[in-house]
């Protein structure tokens, strides 16, 4: 993965993680966001002496005309490298049947939060028929290869992910305090919170690329499959993705939004202007989706989970040298019984080359 043309994922970090809700679980929570950032710091310092990608990436339904409810808010920090010959992750991709660690392209490290509520933040009891209220704190890796194959571009990714599920997240911390900050609605729900659960999942996806020239624009277009297996989700998915613009051949993939970890967008440096607009869709097959199922090991609030959910997603992305923004808008079918409509959010993607 070269400076001029390398990928960059996304990593996921919400600075209002630095007060506790309760002496109880104050503890709790400072050993896990310790441990979380010193993954990052510690992978971060690992790659110091290559140049990279730095992504910042927000995910809010105020991005959207979806109301202040379900997926709430989502903030990660990506960095995005290509290894070295001797890195870490060319050997981890070695021992992974069907990879090989002299044909990695990229690799990223990830850090995450996210908060997940129902409709109405302002009931302090129990919502029976809503999601749980719900935080997860996370790191992870991916890896990436590319090849060409029978006049395809193929791209695979896989993802590893650690991380936590309840009050150590400071999901109810950040909401709280940004929501002070803003005179927005005071949350007053967080104690039927799901429970201390930490999560680890693997997740992969492969994604074919054609390329066609349409009045001196580009599209590039294909579908892909992936699948997530962990205590946190399990699912299988398969989608179809689409972009048309001006200079697409300096930049690669749709944004990504969750569940799916970082995708595999990115763009080559130093190229001047270029833009493009895309729209994809993406069913998924959920087996287990432990934000609506509930913890696995203790007594919490569930709600009966849909098993097929649906995405559909459009946005831009501009580029101009050593920056893209990106912004998505997504619709998601519902995800549980109880739930009526559909559900909306937007990303935005700020990044930059270092």
């Amino acid at each position: 993965m070269s400076a001029s043309g390398s990928k960059f994922f996304y990593i996921r970090f919400n600075p209002a993680l630095t007060e506790e809700s309760s002496v109880k679980s104050g503890c709790c929570r400072k050993r896990y966001r310790n441990w979380c950032s010193g993954l990052l710091l510690g992978s971060l310092v690992t790659s110091a002496s290559a140049e990279g990608l730095l992504s910042l990436k927000v995910e809010n339904d105020a991005f959207s005309a979806g109301g202040d409810g379900q997926y709430t808010n989502g903030v990660e920090v990506i960095w995005a490298f290509e290894p070295a010959d001797q890195h870490w992750t060319r050997r981890l991709a070695d021992i992974i049947p069907g990879w090989s660690g002299s044909s990695l392209a990229g690799a990223t490290y990830r850090l995450g939060q996210q908060m997940y509520t129902p409709e109405d933040i302002e009931v302090e009891a129990l919502i029976k028929d809503d999601r749980p209220y719900a935080g997860l704190l996370f790191g992870g890796v991916s890896l990436l290869s590319e090849r060409e194959h029978g006049g395809l571009r193929l791209a695979d990714s896989l993802h590893i992910d650690v991380g936590i599920v309840g009050p150590a997240s400071g999901a109810e911390v950040g909401q709280r305090n940004f929501h002070e900050l803003i005179a927005a609605d005071k949350p007053r729900g967080w104690d039927n919170q799901l429970d201390n659960e930490p999560v680890i999942n693997f997740g992969y996806e492969r994604a074919w690329f054609m390329k066609q020239n349409f009045s001196g624009l580009t599209i590039e277009y294909g579908p892909s499959a992936g699948f997530a297996l962990g205590n946190l989700y399990t699912y299988a998915s398969g989608g179809l993705g689409f972009r048309l613009g001006e200079g697409l051949e300096r930049s690669f993939g749709i944004p990504s939004v969750a569940p799916a970890q970082g995708g595999q967008s990115s763009f080559r440096r130093d190229q001047g202007f270029s833009w493009y607009v895309f729209a994809a869709v993406e069913g998924r097959y959920m087996a287990h989706n432990l934000l609506l199922d509930g913890n696995s090991f203790e007594d919490s609030h569930s709600v009966d989970s849909r098993e097929w959910v649906g995405d559909a997603q459009v946005g831009a992305a501009l580029t101009w040298d050593r920056w893209q923004i990106a912004y998505t808008y997504l619709w998601r079918s519902e995800e549980f019984k109880e739930k009526d409509g559909v559900d909306q959010f937007g990303s935005i993607v700020l990044s930059t080359w270092l």
